[in-house]
């Protein structure tokens, strides 16, 4: 099982336990309590685990640095995950039908015949498959509140695209460039590699009969290929490069980056085009061309949906943080002593215990119904 294969199934949506427990179940340390949910330590230590092994996955050389960084946040996100699945309840989402088929996908992708052999897949890295469930739940369930709450509210206007191209000509006054993808059948099988290795453990050379086996289930996508499936699928049905699970993208290459021969092969691809089988040092690929960008400035409405994109991250994180903010000054949200929340705001609500300070009930109106006192 790959290495983000193993991450999908690790991780577990670390409020789940918090959103399932009531006054009466509470077991662990209370780090913060989020309307009528819970943070525990227990969460917030899960949290750093499944972070640790995030960053020193995908970025071993700032490891350090970056998990450094991210240890400042932890609370605060699960603060605020503890808010938009609460705020997607509200909305009344119901994520079953896309959990039933996210669990279909992976199933099929796994290759396991049955969901209970995905259970099994899920308890072998010591995972509840009930918490993965819920994980999956309530990611969906997050990602369709900010959709429908932050970004399909973002508006982006002509004059503003315009300005943008404007202000970037330099980064549109482009060389001649083909981005490509690829299909990698490699002879020998990756060695599997540990996050304190420093280099790739050397392959050893293939036997000749590896190097046919490679050569048969190369030439096997290739037919697929020129039968009209898609190559991002026959990608992540074939290969064995690290690129498979992106559909084989390998990202956007100038003249004098590759050797000579793919140059020469490639840079004559039109878009949707595909090489045959080329022999490699690893074993056999097939390449496309995504796109073939000539070199010059691009034209205006060439770049922009490249420009849409840009224009709405820009817009994305500040208006998520004030919708953040909105919700956290709709809540009730006390965080223990000694435990820093990031995120916190000062129009945030605490939580009231005592009928000394209780707030007029009019006030209490205005705040989240779902409210319970602990």
């Amino acid at each position: 099982m790959n290495n983000s294969l193993r991450l999908l199934l690790a991780t577990v949506v670390l409020a789940t336990s918090a959103l399932a427990q009531t006054n009466d179940t509470v077991v662990e340390e209370i780090v913060a309590r989020v309307n009528n949910s819970i943070i525990t330590r227990a969460d917030l230590r899960r949290s750093h685990e499944q972070m640790v092994q995030e960053v020193r996955q995908q970025s071993p050389q700032k490891a350090d640095e970056l998990i450094a960084e991210r240890e400042k946040t932890l609370l605060r996100d699960l603060i605020d995950q503890q808010l938009l699945v609460q705020r997607g309840q509200d909305l009344g989402i119901n994520a079953d039908t896309d959990l039933v088929k996210r669990l279909d996908d992976l199933r099929k992708e796994l290759g396991a015949a049955s969901l209970e052999d995905l259970e099994k897949m899920a308890e072998q890295q010591g995972v509840s498959f009930e918490d993965f469930k819920q994980n999956m739940k309530n990611n969906i369930i997050t990602q369709r509140v900010i959709g429908q709450e932050v970004g399909g509210r973002l508006q982006i206007t002509k004059q503003e695209i315009e300005k943008y191209y404007e202000e970037h000509k330099a980064d549109f006054d482009l060389p001649e460039r083909v981005r490509l993808s690829e299909i990698l059948i490699a002879a020998v099988p990756p060695q599997p590699r540990s996050a304190d290795d420093k280099q790739p453990p050397a392959q050893p050379d293939p036997t000749p009969e590896q190097l046919a086996a490679a050569e048969a289930k190369a030439n096997e996508a290739l037919a697929q290929l020129k039968a009209g499936k898609p190559f991002a699928e026959i990608a992540r049905k074939y290969s064995n490069g690290p690129t498979a699970e992106q559909g084989g993208d390998l990202g956007f290459f100038k003249r004098g980056m590759l050797a000579k021969e793919l140059e020469d092969k490639t840079f004559a691809l039109k878009p949707k085009e595909f090489t045959e089988v080329i022999r490699t040092k690893q074993g056999f690929v097939i390449l496309e061309a995504t796109e073939h960008t000539e070199a010059g400035l691009q034209p205006l409405q060439k770049v922009t949906p490249y420009i849409q994109e840009q224009i709405y991250f820009q817009k994305m994180q500040p208006a998520m943080r004030a919708f953040l903010q909105k919700l956290r000054e709709e809540a009730f949200i006390d965080v223990k002593q000694g435990y820093v929340d990031a995120g916190a705001t000062p129009g945030q609500s605490k939580p009231v215990f005592t009928a000394a300070n209780e707030e007029p009930k009019e006030e209490q109106k205005k705040k989240r119904k779902r409210f319970l006192l602990f």
